[in-house]
């Protein structure tokens, strides 16, 4: 459930990566991998807390089409 602090409404880890399609695990093996950056904001429980900037950012990531060189060979193959 979003949280509204000062006129902001914020959502936790949980309902992000529910938002996002994603789960947990890819969301904090993107944390460690530098392809998502961390919450600027935590609650006092120290929950990561983020805004619907941070969401709509995450989401962007989460839809990109990256081509490996291994999918870029199985297409050369299937297109000759």
């Amino acid at each position: 459930m979003p949280i509204n602090i000062e006129n902001k409404t914020y959502y936790r880890t949980a309902e992000v990566c529910r938002a996002v399609g994603i789960s947990k695990a890819t969301f904090f093996r993107w944390l460690k991998q530098g392809i998502c950056s961390e919450a600027k904001q935590r609650d006092m429980r120290g929950w990561r807390l983020f805004t619907e900037e941070e969401v709509s950012s995450l989401t962007e990531q989460a839809n990109r089409i990256s081509e490996s060189d291994e999918c870029a060979s199985d297409n050369r193959v299937i297109n000759n």
